[in-house]
């Protein structure tokens, strides 16, 4: 009698052997093991904290992370409005693995790496920060970012800015609810858009009346109305728009009061989201919520825009650290699965799609750097000033424009595997398109540019000044940048084509730079391609004559 399969209890129930899987990518230094990051780290002055970025890097490439971002995204937040007793509570509880992110990601320093090391290169490593734990989890990076941008809103009062500053920068996170005084760390949130307007704030129906006789930004207030989007409603400290006699004006909450009660809102619901699923987003009802008047009053826009700015630059950083994590899912993926007796990577169509990609992440990640460089001498430094403003607009558009057509060609790449839930490209696919939205959609940004160039003349000459860096390095170059000046010169003509106009500025601060300081394969392939138009609709349409294998490993990070 012959036996059969299920009778060999070696065999058990298996049917088959598991073959040609690529295996996770994890346990990597996401730092140590990006030659180009690292580059500009050094290039940038920032390479004194090349060693708490490794630390940062060990984390982000953990496969302790990943199971949490995992976790995180699958256990969302749920909105809690009143006790077992029936109190009104008005909380949000998440999932342990998210309160253990946060720690991670406060305990790191992004949120305050800039303020609390006062040198040179102090906002290109706290962008570096930002860049790999966009790699880890986005559904943290957005308290992070607030927390960190709400210090350029705090020093329109310097009485506000002495009392909070020293508890935001602290590297801790606490999760519990209550005074945000009594804690071991905060975070800071926003609550903005109303329904009747997003971009257009001043459309802001809240109103805010005073609650003592004393006016202007220190002083107490009382606000009511509504909020469309309150983003991190479980946020130590908040701030918020409302109109008072004087016009738009900003304000400064707490969640909880002294006393340990809920600030004066009514948590309505909970976003559905499409992605940035861990981290939460509400509606909110202000009902003589307490909060006191930050910066002049009538002025609020003014305020506010200085941390707009900031979160903008955090937005290309987090986009640019979105497409890395893409693209190393990529480059492991191919080079660990095998069709026709080769691995992807080898395939030469292959190796195009996957070293199109590369340069793209490259380019947006120097340009991400720089703007953080220009920040960092922007108080002392006029042109690097008039550089930051300019083009800090430019970097969160194009690179948060490119966000979703990238990550779906690297999630291409993996074919269904990379559809599943269970694949972080699944959940990547999903966060691509959010930091497009998040302060200033295209059309908002894309104005903003022009505005500038319109308000300050000199910022165009700046912008070109730090193009033509890079003056001979590439023929191709030099003549799309002399193209870029002579529409640049036309500024008041130019808000039908805005758009187009943002992207040459975005290829040409690219190309400069990755002439100056990327590989001559690199630049060589950006100039051929967005310079001179050898490039197809879609990415792996390189021309031939490139070496795509030298692109390819230069981007390849290696788990340990």
């Amino acid at each position: 009698m012959t036996a059969s399969v299920s009778d060999d209890p070696a065999l058990g129930f298996a049917t088959h052997e598991v073959m040609n899987q690529a295996g996770a990518l994890e346990n990597y230094n996401a730092f140590s093991n990006d030659k180009p990051l690292a580059e500009a780290i050094k290039v940038f002055g920032a390479d004194w904290s090349a060693d708490h970025l490794a630390h940062a890097g060990a984390l982000v490439g953990s496969e302790k992370v990943q199971a949490l971002a995992r976790q995180a995204n699958r256990h969302t937040p749920e909105l809690r409005t009143h006790d077992r007793f029936g109190h009104r509570v008005d909380i949000v509880e998440f999932h342990p693995a998210y309160h253990e992110l946060m720690e991670m990601i406060f305990g790191c320093g992004a949120h305050s790496f800039a303020w609390t090391n006062p040198r040179p290169g102090a906002h290109v490593a706290r962008a570096a920060l930002s860049y790999l734990w966009n790699q880890g989890e986005n559904g943290i990076c957005c308290p992070m970012g607030m927390t960190f941008a709400s210090l350029a809103a705090l020093r329109h009062d310097p009485t506000l800015l002495e009392e909070w500053a020293p508890l935001i920068n602290r590297p801790a996170y606490d999760a519990r609810a209550g005074y945000a005084k009594t804690k071991a760390g905060v975070t800071v949130g926003m609550a903005m858009t109303e329904k009747q307007g997003g971009s257009d704030l001043r459309a802001t129906m809240t109103r805010a009346r005073p609650e003592s006789p004393r006016r202007g930004s220190g002083a107490p207030y009382l606000l009511t109305g509504h909020k469309w989007f309150f983003s991190v409603p479980m946020s130590d400290l908040f701030l918020t728009l409302a109109q008072t006699d004087k016009g738009l004006s900003c304000f400064l909450a707490t969640g909880w009061l002294p006393d340990g009660s809920r600030n004066r809102l009514k948590l309505q619901r909970l976003k559905d989201k499409c992605g940035n699923k861990s981290n939460a987003s509400s509606e909110v009802e202000f009902y003589g919520l307490h909060a006191v008047m930050l910066g002049e009053e009538g002025r609020g826009i003014r305020t506010i825009i200085e941390m707009a700015h900031l979160t903008r630059l955090d937005f290309a950083v987090g986009s640019s650290g979105l497409m890395r994590q893409a693209l190393s899912q990529a480059i492991h993926h191919t080079s660990n699965r095998r069709a026709f007796q080769r691995s992807l990577i080898d395939l030469p169509i292959m190796r195009n799609v996957v070293a199109d990609l590369a340069v793209e992440s490259e380019a947006l990640m120097w340009m991400s750097m720089r703007l953080a460089q220009a920040l960092d001498h922007a108080e002392t430094d006029r042109a690097e000033a008039m550089l930051s403003r300019i083009a800090t607009p430019v970097a969160k558009y194009w690179a948060c424009k490119r966000a979703p057509q990238f990550v779906a060609e690297a999630l291409e790449c993996h074919g269904g595997n990379g559809f599943i839930a269970d694949h972080l490209m699944e959940r990547l696919y999903r966060e691509a398109p959010l930091n497009g939205i998040w302060e200033g959609t295209g059309n908002v940004i894309c104005l903003d540019v022009l505005r500038a160039m319109q308000r300050e003349p000199d910022s165009a000459g700046v912008f070109l000044g730090e193009v033509r860096k890079a003056r001979g390095g590439d023929t191709r170059l030099d003549t799309f940048t002399d193209r870029l000046e002579r529409r640049l010169m036309k500024v008041n003509d130019l808000e039908p084509i805005a758009r187009r106009v943002v992207e040459m500025m975005a290829f040409a601060l690219q190309a400069s730079l990755l002439v100056r300081y990327s590989t001559p394969a690199v630049a060589s392939a950006f100039c051929a391609t967005r310079l001179d138009g050898d490039w197809g609709r879609a990415f792996g349409t390189l021309p031939h004559g490139l070496d795509t294998q030298s692109i390819v490993d230069r981007a390849r990070i290696e788990a340990s």
